[in-house]
């Protein structure tokens, strides 16, 4: 649109870009080379992969505060954005040396090393939340209602990209892993970011000063209560716990599900990450349209949840079918039936946010959705 057009969307979605990059270094990278390369437990690993997910609900607060948040300028999401991207920054920065001191206690007391880890990954995931929460505020802010399904799909697809285009990136430049590669990648990760980020938020939330004028926070409580009283919000929050559940359980299971049970070569079983993504691609392409013809986004999620239970059927009688195809087909569904799934209740908390709760009501979204995905993922 005018007010919003394609160019300026594409820059404001870099934040999505580096959250993707995060995402991909902290549960695929580091979760593979402390385990094998630096022979590091199994379950300090899980538990260091894990910590991220502590600050996840804490993304409703963050929302929150991004609603009502005073400035000089006038800003209200960008002193969040910059301030999780520092975050982010700060804990790709100290990440490398944590890693040393892993890798080689002798350069310091035995439990140095395990702490400036989890202060790194802690740091990264307070970080990611935080940019991502406040970044999809500005994008509803910035949309009008009409094509706000719209900019949903697009910040979706750029997640997808960037995570993509990372793990691609990643597994180039570890080729010929060793200890400096690695700190080489992750200081370089970390200078990416603030890059990226810095990009996208340039001119995008107008400086208002006058919007100070008059303006109260609140109590947390009070305003949970208020979105809560319209309509189907707790119902929605819970159906986005117990969806978002379902759909992630597969995460550690489908490939070792591939291999172990009908056979299928690393090679054979990697691909299966790309029939996922070119199913969420797919979801949210046909997502975007619909939704912009007036669709119910609630419903659309229904169907994504329906599509989802045929995904995993194909999966479960691929095996005594020995079929790899169905197997495949049901991977791809998989994808297809979470990508509706999430881009419909995206979309629906994004209309709860009304009288300046767009913040709180995704904060709100972005925390049960978090939580529930690590939750399912753990169990």
């Amino acid at each position: 649109t005018e007010e919003l057009p394609l160019d300026r969307l594409l820059r404001l979605s870099l934040f999505q870009v580096s959250v993707g990059m995060a995402i991909v270094l902290l549960n695929g990278t580091l979760n593979r080379v402390m385990v094998l390369e630096l022979d590091q437990p199994a379950w300090l690993v899980s538990v260091m992969v894990s910590l991220p997910l502590l600050f996840a609900p804490a993304r409703a607060l963050i929302g929150f505060r991004s609603d009502h948040h005073r400035s000089a300028l006038g800003w209200r999401r960008v002193p969040y954005i910059w301030l999780g991207s520092i975050a982010q920054f700060g804990g790709l920065a100290i990440m490398p040396f944590a890693l040393l001191v892993l890798w080689d206690p002798a350069m310091g007391p035995a439990w140095v090393g395990p702490a400036a880890a989890g202060l790194a990954f802690l740091l990264v995931g307070a970080g990611l939340h935080t940019t991502q929460t406040a970044g999809l505020a500005l994008a509803t802010d910035l949309a009008n209602e009409e094509n706000r399904p719209r900019v949903v799909a697009l910040l979706y697809v750029m997640l997808l990209v960037g995570m993509i285009g990372s793990s691609f990136a990643f597994s180039f430049l570890l080729a010929d892993f060793s200890p400096v590669r690695l700190i080489q990648v992750i200081q370089g990760a970390a200078a990416v970011t603030v890059v990226l980020n810095v990009v996208a938020l340039w001119k995008q939330e107008a400086r208002d000063p006058s919007r100070n004028r008059n303006v109260e926070r609140p109590p947390f409580r009070e305003a949970w209560r208020q979105l809560c009283r319209q309509g189907r919000a707790t119902r929605l929050l819970l159906a986005v716990a117990l969806g978002s559940a379902g759909f992630s359980m597969q995460d550690i299971l489908l490939e070792p599900y591939g291999g172990e049970v009908l056979g299928l070569s690393v090679s054979a079983t990697t691909g299966l990450t790309a029939l996922f993504a070119l199913g969420m691609l797919a979801a949210f392409a046909f997502a975007s349209r619909q939704l912009s013809r007036g669709a119910d986004p609630v419903r659309l999620a229904a169907y994504g949840a329906l599509v989802g239970i045929f995904a995993f059927a194909a999966v479960i009688f691929a095996a005594p079918l020995a079929s790899a195809d169905l197997f495949r087909f049901g991977t791809f569904a998989i994808g297809l039936g979470g990508g509706l799934f999430a881009v419909g209740t995206l979309t629906a908390a994004m209309r709860l946010g009304k009288d300046g709760q767009a913040g709180l009501a995704l904060g709100a979204w972005g925390a049960v959705q978090a939580t529930a995905t690590g939750l399912a993922i753990a169990a």
